[in-house]
This record gives C-alpha cells, sequence and structure tokens, in this order.
C-alpha cells in the first residue's frame, strides 16, 4: 500500500500546526518530520520540543527522519515527543546496530536512510531489522532539490532485493518528489512518498488531496 507523507521542512512555521491538519484533511497519512543538527547536514531545522508540540494536532503517524551525527543520542528524546517511526542515517552512526536496539527499545519503528552516493551494499546487514528503508534522492539538508535520476535504479534494485527474500519492509523516497514524476519512484518499487514544497506552495489541501487520490487509485489498480 502506498502511503504519503507530507514533510513540514517545507511548511509555513507560522501556522504549522493547521497546515498539518490540512494535510490530514487531504488524506496523508504520514507526517514526515526532517531533524537536522547543522553538522551532518549543514542546515539545523527543529528538535523534540517543535515535535512535542505538534503531536497533539493530528493523529497522522510522525515520521521522523533524523540527519544527525551520533543518532543514539536523541532516540529517547524523540520517542518522548510523540515520533512513531525514528529513522537515522546509516552514515552517521558508529554502530548501526545498537541505534535500531535503541529505537526498538522505545517501541518505535524502525528506519535506516542512506544517501544518494552510498553503496546499496553498506545497508544489506541491516535490511532484515527494519521497518523501512529511506533511500535519498537528493543530497539531505535542503528542500527544493531536484530528484537524482539515478535513484530510480536503486529504488527497483531495493524492491526487487526484498521480494526475492521475503523482506516486508517499506521503501521511503525523499526529495524532489512532485505530481509529474512519482508514478517513477511508485513503478520503481516505493511505497511511502515523502514531498515537501509540491505539497506545501500553494493550497495545502489541495495539493495533498491530489497525491493521495492518485495514491488511492494506485493501490486500488493492484489490489
Amino acid at each position: 500500500m502506498i502511503k504519503f507523507a507530507p514533510s513540514i521542512l517545507s511548511a509555513d512555521f507560522r501556522i504549522l500546526g493547521e497546515q498539518i491538519e490540512e494535510t490530514a484533511r487531504g488524506g496523508a497519512e504520514y507526517v514526515h518530520i526532517d531533524v537536522m543538527d547543522g553538522n551532518f547536514v549543514p542546515q539545523v531545522s527543529f528538535g523534540d520540543p517543535v515535535i512535542k508540540t505538534i503531536r497533539p494536532c493530528t493523529s497522522q503517524v510522525f515520521d521522523v527522519h533524523l540527519m544527525v551525527l551520533h543518532p543514539e543520542r536523541y532516540i529517547q528524546r524523540m520517542a518522548d515527543a510523540g515520533a512513531d517511526i525514528i529513522t537515522f542515517h546509516l552514515e552517521a552512526a558508529e554502530d548501526p546496530a545498537a541505534v535500531i536496539e535503541a529505537i526498538r527499545g522505545c517501541g518505535k519503528k524502525v528506519g535506516i536512510s542512506i544517501k544518494p552516493g552510498t553503496s546499496l551494499d553498506a545497508v544489506m546487514p541491516f535490511v532484515r531489522d527494519i521497518d523501512m528503508l529511506l533511500i535519498m534522492t537528493v543530497e539531505p539538508g535542503f528542500g527544493g532539490q531536484k530528484y537524482i535520476p539515478e535513484s530510480t535504479d536503486r529504488i527497483r534494485k531495493m524492491r526487487a532485493y526484498f521480494e526475492e527474500n521475503g523482506i516486508r519492509a517499506d521503501i521511503e523516497v525523499d526529495g524532489g518528489i512532485k505530481r509529474d514524476n512519482v508514478d517513477v519512484v511508485l513503478e520503481a518499487g516505493a511505497n511511502v512518498i515523502v514531498a515537501g514544497s509540491a505539497v506545501f506552495a500553494g493550497d495545502v489541501y489541495a495539493n495533498t488531496k491530489s497525491f493521495s487520490e492518485h495514491f488511492e487509485e494506485w493501490n486500488a489498480e493492484r489490489a
């Protein structure tokens, strides 16, 4: 099943709660929350106080994406703030297995993310232990970038590997996803779709509904 995760990195923070409610009304099941520390990526975004503040706004799944060094330091805080899925970067963790265990210990779902330049082989030892693999389709840290075309083959290879080996983890994509290219990643095998500026630039409800209705049709055709 396709799930939609609007990224609030592109939202208007003056009315963040209202815009999150608009994505829920438009049919988005998830809210994608990018936590950036200014070290793993150049940008700084927000942390657990913001997540805790917006948690009462919605019952949507909080899909928290840690773009931080030493992610193990943040797991408990994100869990306590209301995260449902905690995704960390393979490149940022000295001991990925320990981070996976820490997330599981908090009772949360586990995601691992890899940057465009990271070999798929690097994540293979961990894919049986996670709930979601996030394949970055742009360089992490900045919104509004263009989709990297080479990402399509990476998604396709991982989906084929999951199916051949009975791995039930979701494949999430994040970066440069628009209505006019979303079918590329769907056909390659992604099933959790992150979009930022394509949702929050303009009418948030209408943009979300456009994606959501398309995903409903996609799911129905393959049911």
